[in-house]
Order: structure tokens, then C-alpha cells, then sequence
């Protein structure tokens, strides 16, 4: 190329219709072949392109004889068009390069801008505004529309909207750090409408709503929101929604920091103004503070109010938890973590780390041998954090500072008695059930009578103020005397305060219809509430005399169930202390047992239905079912294990085998495991079953030998076609993981045999073929798959074994969009597993793309995912790939010892056929990560 040659300016324009410009001056490109060649050269962005590429984008259905001598005609065209920057456009021993300077290509000098405002946000968010507004510019229109026919192109448009959304999320984003949300209002709110469903969206609408003085209106973006992905998916936002939610009703906007999940009051604290400061003053200097007291005197209700008034709080709720197993499960899920492999406990402990804030353990007394562990784990693994349990009485740590919660201060003397906490908090709830005018002084005097003969338990007053739905406040009065009297009389005080509260209860219980309280009795075994639809099917169950749903809305007019009215629906639940008396009265009416079988009846029927669900379109639904239903579920299968119900923890954790292989919920796999290994299986009915789906589970844990061993197992005892197939599947992925590709296929094949409807296992049979060489056949598998593919997971599978059979044939450009689709379909289902393992083929085809900061941010999310959900197999396959890109960026160290621990971790897929070294475990995973960890920030510094 010539020093004029060079001079000449050549700028090539994607974002919009396709334009070249040269020294200035707009040149036509005439012709759809041409200019997809040019586009092709462009994006390459100096490059090297093949012949073969090119020709295969142009004619990806058969290339014609003169397919090259036309290609060389549209090249020899283009450099007419470059004029006296031919030279620019190489003809290379293999293909075609074009020459073009770095910010000669609109959409990779928006991807430097975007960087360069990133890196600048902090220090200069006003610099890195003017930045962005620079990068937005870029797009002149709807990008190549004309030329979205070719493979290829389309793929890089898809990349160009991915790309234009970040420039404009970080534009809004900047503009509120800078003090400019106005300005974007109009821009976030247009964002959000091309995409309803994006939460990143919704969440920078809420910000700049907010900090333009508009809280409400951001409030409502959100409710609207959740609404929206309810009716569309069947799922639920983020906890990051409902952080941001609460930030902006208190008053602030903007970035949350850290996981936060806590209780929500739905009335408003009286008389606890000095609790909740001392309680905060306490935290301020102890590590453990732990508030106990009696059942119904606001131990909860204290506690939410101090996790309210404090900054990263997360929120552990342990009344629906029955099993002390399930104890890191629950830590888990109120981290927003979830755990695919490996210690739980472990996995939380690293997300909390060495950050400041506050965790609320509440409701800790039924399981205060596992709580105590948990939390002596927490003070010792975060030592910036504080914690706040309530009980009924202490865990019995060294650490722990014990607060005994009193009750409400009780009327002394005629001073202003509304004033009075516990009269206030009579008061207030009175006004909710019959509203109307102030209370005489002698109306006043009776509710003081009857908070004294309650002794200003909360729990009491709520439920006797409920009753004024029913009863004038002297029949209250009168009815409440006597309820006492019959249960013991007199005025309770000290330890006796659980009599009173419990002759409250009981009294609010006499007062139902026998209907309601037959309800009320049979709902006490759904640790987590009920929605309408299982509420009504078991009172048509019970055969009640009235109507279920109306029985049910009287319990919730008597205060003895509470409506829990979300987007999601209505949840009826009882407070932990209600619930332990619906229990006692099961078991006084010799009911327990009953309501027990019921229980577990509900929860076969439920996993069937979320089983049958999972194979269809509506698996979004089955999988918010099965996850809002998860604390029932974990009762049942608790309740079925200790009582020896076999056939009903066997019908349970069968159904559920596509959640455990699609899903990160571990604690599931943990049931097969554990079923599987009970001698009281041998000879049943679904043992085959049992142990396949065990396998899976020991699959999916990388504990690869135990998977073959339980198949194995199944096999031999396996009667029918389902049991086969249970047992083939996880056969048939350890091979695969084990290189064993022709086992792997047989196995496969098998299995897709007995299969009903459309199943992973021809996706898995492509897979071996593609890994092993034979691309024909596998994607002829891998077609027959999709063509059945009914459900999202299903079609997310397909379109990931196709992208991988792309890879295998080294047309990762080809590939990229089927990964897209895979994690696009896999996020929508709930399949997560699936989310995880195509972002992996997703960064290594865009790392083959040359787009190289992409990947490396990606990358370090996806490490720090996986490192986050003790995924090692798949960790060992992100880290490999990575280390092919760093090699490639001439990082030769970090990609050597990447590639040695890989090798050799026994929990890692077999790379390929050839001999592999010895597997020995990898002692110091943290150091491997953290060698990723600064490979990836070295190289991204370097640009």
C-alpha cells in the first residue's frame, strides 16, 4: 500500500444502512452480494476472511460453479468503489483482508467509546456522559435491513441491538450519577417499551423517576412491571426489583449494593420506638444479638422494622422450614443465590464474604441445633457482619447477647389512654375491621380493660381487635371474660403469658364456624401458605358444607389466616404461632394424620403436574409453581421420609427429575441421592426410576463414578421403559463428559427410543458425533430433536447442540446466534443449568470473533458465576476456553496452569479421545480462580 494509498480515509457505516464513505464522500455499493461482502470485510475489522466464509454466507444453500469467480468479480467492484484507497483491500494466499483504522468502523469505535466511558464513570460521570451521547449517535437507523438474509450479518446485527441497549443503559445510567435524569427520562422510558419484559430497563425508568422527584411514578413502573412478567412468563423479578423498590418508598434511588431479601410489613409499628434503638445500639458493638420472648409478643415484627432501618440487609425466614437440613437451602435462596453443586453453606458464606451489613434469622427455636451452626459459620467466615435472630429462647453461642422482648406497656392510671402502645395498637387495628369516629373516653376505658386481660400480647390484641368485625366492643369484652375464665381465669403474668395468648387463640378459634375451623385445622400442614386454587381443592376435599372460598375469606376477616396479596396472586398463610395451634387441634381431633396424607397427597399431585407442565409451552409456569411451592415441598418430602412413605417420596422426586437436570435447585438432587440410598427401596415398583434419577443428580454433582454405578444399578432392576430410560440418560452424559463417544451414542439412541415426546437424548447422541468428527449425522439428530421440540428447554437444547456442532466444524460465526437463542429460550423456562453451559459456547464464539474485550467481561462474570454456584465441571470448561483466548492474546503462563488443573480435576469433562493424565484433585480451586481472575483484568488494562 502506497503512502497516498494509506492517507486515503475510508469509513465503513453498519449501524444504519450500509455506507462507504471515502476521503469524504458517500460511494454507492450497489448490489446485495457486494455490499455483504463489504460488510463481511468490515466486521472482520483487519482480518483476514476465507474465501470459503465468504462464499458460504453468499450461497449458504448451494454455491453455484462460478461462486468464486463471482466473489473475485465483487471484490475487484469494491476496490473501484475504494478509489484511491484500494490498497486498502488485500488480497491475501487464503482469502481477503481490508485495511480500515480504528475508529473507521462505526460500530467498533462505539464499543471503544462504551469502554472508555466505563472506565470513567466514577471518577468523571459528566465526561463519561458526553461520551456515550457520542457513541448513541453512531446509529443512523434500522442496521442492514437489507442484508439481514445472510447468516452471518444477521448474527452481527443481533450483536449491533445487544450493543446499541448497553450504550443506552449506560447513558441513562450516567446521566442520574451526573445530576441529568431528566434529560433521559424520555430515553428510559422508550428503552424499556422496545423491550417490556428487560428488568435493567425497568430498574434505570425507577432510578431516573426517582431522582427527578417522581417516586411514585417509579413505583408504578415496577408494580406494572411484575405484572407484566407474571402474565407473560410466570416468573418473578429479581430481589435487585425489590431493593430498588424499597430504596426509592424510603427516599433514595439508585445502585443497590448486595443481596438483600427482607420482611415486609404491611402495618405500622407502635410502641416499639425504643426496642428497635436499643436493638440497633446493640449491633452497633455485638456480632450476635438474639431477640427472644413468647410466641405472639413481635419478635418478627421488631426485627423486620431494625432490617428495614438498615443497609444490606439480607432476611432468613425459618418459619416454613421444617426440615434442619434445608437450613443452608434457606440461607441460599434469601441471598438470591442458588447452589448447583458442592456445600451450600459454603457457597453463602462466600457470598457474604467480608461485607458489612446485617443477616436476620427469624424463627430459629424448632431448629436450633442446625441455626446454631449456621449462624457460628456466618460470624466466623464474615467478619463484618452482624446477626440478628429472634426465638423463643437463645441459641446458646459464646458470642451471643440475649434481648428479652417484652409486652406492649399496659394502661396505668387515666392518663391519655390512646397513647398507651397497646391500647394504640388495639385502636389502630380496630379502625382497619370498623373505621369510624375517635373513641369515647368510656370506649376507651373498655379496650384498656381488655389489653390489661391480654396482658398487651400483640398477637392477642390483633386477633381480639379483629373480632369487632363481629362483636360491639362490650360484647367483645364480655365474650373475651369468659373465654378466659373457662381457660383458667384470672389475670396471667411472668411464664403465663403463653396461657393467655393461647387462651386468645383459642378463643378467636371457638368463634369459627365448624367449616372454618375444619379449614383452618387442615391448612396448619402447609408450612409456606396456600394459594385460592389449593385452598379451595382441599376444603372440596374435607367436603365442607359452604362454599371453600367463602369459608376461607371468613378466616381471613377473623385474622386467624392472613391474604398475602402479590402480583403473583393471593397467598394465604397464618403466623407461625396460629399455625402451631391449628396443629395442636389436628392432632386433639385425632386429624393429624389425615391432614398429613392429604398434605402429601397435594405434593404427588403437584410434581405430577409440574412434571407433565415441564414437557409443554407452559413450563415457565410449571417452573414458578415449583419454585414458589418449593417450602411445602420440602415438608412433604420430609413428612414422607420420617413416616417411611415410600411410594409417595418416590412418586415426589421421579417427577421432579427435568428439575433437577435443568435447574440449579441442588437441594432436590439431594432428595434422589438420598432415596436412593434406602435399603426399603429394593423391589419397588419405581426403583429403576429412583436410581436413574439419582444418577442424574451424582451427575450433575461431578461425581461422575456413583452416577454410572446408580445407572448401572437402575438398569439391571429397570421393568419397564421409563425406568430404562431413567438410567440410560444419565449413562449417557457421564460418557460424554468421559469422552466415550460411541458408548455415548449407543446409550443415546437407546434411550431416545423409549422416550415420550420430544427428549434431550438425540441432542445428546448429536453431540458425541460432532465431538467425534461426524457433523452430517449429528446435526440429522439434532434436526429429528428440534422437530419435536415442544417445551422452551427443550428448543434452548437444540438450538445449543446446534450452535456446538457449528463449533465443532469451526464456524463459530455461524454459531453464536444459536447460543443466543439457547440462553434467550433457557432464561425464559427457568432452566438455568442450560443458561449456564450456552454462555460458555456463547463467549468462546465470540472470543473466535475477535471480539475479545466481550469475552473477557464475559468471562469473568461467567467464572465468578460458577465460582458463586460450586459449578466446578462446567467452571473447568469456562476455564479452559479462556485459556485458549488468553494463549491467543500471547498470555502463555495463566493458560498453561488453567489448562494443567483442568486436566487433572476428577470432577472436569475429558477435553477429548487422546490419553489423559491421571485425575488428581485440585486442592487450591480458589488460587486457580484467582489466576483467571487476574488474566482477565491484565488483559482487559491492555485494551
Amino acid at each position: 500500500m502506497s503512502d497516498d494509498q494509506a492517507a486515503a480515509r475510508v469509513r465503513v457505516e453498519v449501524l444504519g444502512p450500509l455506507q462507504l464513505v471515502v476521503d469524504g464522500a458517500v460511494v454507492d455499493v450497489r448490489g446485495p452480494k457486494r455490499r455483504a461482502v463489504l460488510v463481511l470485510l468490515a466486521l472482520a475489522e483487519g482480518r483476514t476472511v476465507p474465501v470459503d466464509t465468504l462464499v458460504d454466507a453468499l450461497w449458504p444453500a448451494e454455491v453455484p460453479e462460478s461462486g468464486r469467480q463471482a466473489l473475485h468479480s465483487h471484490v475487484s467492484r469494491l476496490r473501484a468503489h475504494l478509489g484511491s484507497a484500494a490498497a486498502r483491500l488485500e488480497t491475501r494466499p487464503d482469502g481477503y483482508r481490508l485495511v480500515l483504522e480504528d475508529d473507521a468502523l462505526d460500530v467498533a469505535w462505539a464499543r471503544t467509546l462504551l469502554a472508555t466511558a466505563r472506565s470513567h464513570v466514577r471518577q468523571d460521570p459528566a465526561g463519561a456522559l458526553a461520551v456515550l451521547r457520542q457513541a448513541r449517535a453512531l446509529w443512523r437507523g434500522p442496521v442492514l435491513s437489507d442484508l439481514t438474509d445472510v447468516l452471518p450479518i444477521a448474527a452481527a446485527v443481533e450483536e449491533c441491538t445487544r450493543l446499541q441497549r448497553e450504550v443506552t443503559d449506560a447513558l441513562i445510567d450516567s446521566a442520574i450519577a451526573a445530576g441529568e435524569a431528566a434529560e433521559v427520562l424520555g430515553l428510559a422510558a422508550a428503552s424499556l417499551a422496545d423491550d417490556p419484559l428487560r428488568e435493567p430497563a425497568v430498574l434505570l425508568l425507577m432510578r431516573a423517576l426517582a431522582a427527578t422527584g417522581r417516586a411514585p411514578e417509579a413505583l408504578r413502573a415496577a408494580r406494572e412491571y411484575r405484572q407484566r412478567l407474571a402474565e407473560e412468563t410466570g416468573l418473578d423479578p429479581s430481589p435487585e426489583l425489590d431493593q430498588l423498590e424499597r430504596r426509592v418508598a424510603g427516599g433514595a434511588a439508585g445502585p443497590v449494593p448486595g443481596p438483600r431479601v427482607a420482611v415486609r410489613p404491611t402495618t405500622r409499628l407502635i410502641g416499639r420506638d425504643a426496642e428497635v434503638a436499643a436493638l440497633h445500639r446493640r449491633l452497633e458493638t455485638e456480632r450476635l444479638v438474639t431477640l427472644v420472648g413468647p410466641g405472639g409478643v413481635g419478635k418478627t415484627r421488631v426485627a423486620a422494622e431494625v432490617a428495614r432501618r438498615t443497609a444490606a440487609t439480607a432476611t432468613l425466614l425459618l418459619a416454613p422450614v421444617t426440615d434442619p437440613a434445608a437450613v443452608p437451602h434457606a440461607l441460599a435462596a434469601a441471598l438470591g443465590l442458588e447452589v448447583v453443586q458442592g456445600d451450600v453453606l459454603a457457597a453463602c458464606l462466600a457470598v457474604l464474604g467480608d461485607r458489612p451489613g446485617l443477616l436476620v434469622v427469624d424463627n430459629c427455636e424448632h431448629l436450633l441445633d442446625a441455626v446454631r451452626d449456621a449462624v457460628d459459620a456466618v460470624l466466623s467466615a464474615c467478619p463484618r457482619l452482624a446477626v440478628l435472630a429472634t426465638s423463643r429462647e437463645p441459641l446458646g453461642l459464646a458470642a451471643e447477647c440475649v434481648v428479652r422482648l417484652a409486652p406492649l406497656p399496659l394502661p396505668d392510671g387515666e392518663r391519655d389512654l390512646s397513647r398507651v402502645p397497646s391500647v394504640a395498637v388495639f385502636l389502630d387495628r380496630a379502625g382497619r375491621v370498623r373505621p369510624g369516629p375517635p373513641p369515647t373516653p368510656e370506649e376507651l376505658r373498655t379496650v384498656a380493660d381488655i389489653v390489661h386481660r391480654l396482658d398487651g400480647m400483640p398477637l392477642a390484641i390483633e386477633l381480639a381487635a379483629g373480632r369487632l368485625s363481629t362483636f360491639s366492643l362490650t360484647e367483645l369484652r364480655s365474650r373475651l371474660t369468659r373465654s378466659l375464665d373457662l381457660l383458667g381465669g384470672g389475670r396471667p403474668s411472668g411464664d403465663a403469658r403463653h396461657r393467655t395468648l393461647r387462651a386468645t387463640v383459642e378463643w378467636s378459634y371457638q368463634l369459627l364456624s365448624e367449616d372454618e375451623r375444619r379449614l383452618f385445622r387442615h391448612l396448619s400442614v402447609f408450612v409456606d401458605g396456600v394459594d385460592l386454587a389449593t385452598a379451595e381443592r382441599l376444603g372440596a376435599d374435607l367436603g365442607l358444607g359452604s362454599d371453600p372460598g367463602s369459608v376461607l375469606a371468613r378466616l381471613v376477616d377473623a385474622s386467624v389466616v392472613e391474604a398475602d396479596i402479590g402480583e403473583g396472586g393471593t397467598r394465604y398463610r397464618m403466623l407461625d404461632t396460629l399455625r402451631a395451634f391449628g396443629l395442636d387441634r389436628l392432632a386433639a381431633a385425632g386429624e393429624l394424620e389425615a391432614a398429613t396424607d392429604r398434605m402429601q397427597r397435594w405434593a404427588v399431585e403437584l410434581t405430577a403436574e409440574i412434571c407433565a407442565g415441564m414437557t409443554t409451552e407452559q413450563e415457565p409456569e410449571a417452573d414458578a409453581t415449583l419454585r414458589r411451592e418449593l417450602a411445602n415441598l420440602r415438608a412433604a418430602w420430609r413428612s414422607a421420609r420420617s413416616r417411611g412413605a415410600l411410594d409417595e417420596a418416590a412418586a415426589m422426586v421421579t417427577a421432579l427429575y427435568d428439575a433437577m437436570t435443568y435447574r440449579d435447585l441442588v437441594e432436590l438432587r439431594t432428595w434422589a441421592e438420598e432415596l436412593a440410598d434406602d435399603p426399603a427401596l429394593a423391589g419397588h415398583p419405581d426403583e429403576a426410576r429412583v436410581l436413574g434419577t439419582a444418577a442424574e443428580a451424582a451427575y450433575h454433582r461431578g461425581d461422575h463414578d456413583r452416577a454410572e454405578r446408580l445407572a448401572r444399578a437402575g438398569l439391571e432392576r429397570a421393568t419397564d421403559a421409563a425406568g430404562t430410560w431413567s438410567c440410560l440418560s444419565p449413562l449417557s452424559v457421564v460418557a460424554l463428559a468421559r469422552g466415550a463417544y460411541a458408548e455415548t451414542v449407543e446409550h443415546s439412541l437407546a434411550a431416545a427410543a423409549l422416550a415420550t415426546g420430544a427428549r434431550e437424548n438425540l441432542g445428546i447422541a448429536a453431540l458425541a458425533l460432532a465431538y467425534s468428527g461426524d457433523a452430517d449425522r449429528a446435526r440429522t439428530l439434532n434436526d429429528r430433536g428440534l422437530a419435536g421440540a415442544v417445551s422452551p428447554s427443550m428448543r434452548a437444547w437444540g438450538a445449543y447442540v446446534t450452535g456446538e456442532i457449528e463449533t465443532a466444524v469451526g464456524r463459530r460465526d455461524r454459531a453464536e446466534p444459536h447460543y443466543v437463542r439457547a440462553v434467550d429460550l433457557a432464561r425464559k423456562a427457568g432452566a438455568t443449568f442450560l443458561v449456564g453451559v450456552a454462555s460458555v459456547g456463547l463467549l468462546a464464539a465470540r472470543a473466535d470473533a475477535g471480539r475479545v474485550r466481550e469475552a473477557l467481561v464475559g468471562y469473568r462474570e461467567v467464572v465468578d458465576y460458577f465460582a458463586r454456584t460450586g459449578n466446578w465441571t462446567h467452571q473447568w470448561t469456562t476455564l479452559r476456553n479462556l485459556a485458549d483466548l488468553l494463549r491467543r492474546l500471547g498470555d502463555e503462563q495463566p493458560a498453561d496452569l488453567l489448562d494443567a488443573a483442568s486436566d487433572r480435576a476428577p470432577d472436569a469433562a475429558v477435553r477429548d479421545t487422546r490419553p489423559q493424565p491421571a485425575p488428581v484433585e485440585v486442592t487450591d480451586r480458589a488460587a486457580v480462580l484467582e489466576v483467571a481472575r487476574l488474566a482477565i483484568e491484565r488483559n482487559l488494562a491492555r485494551g
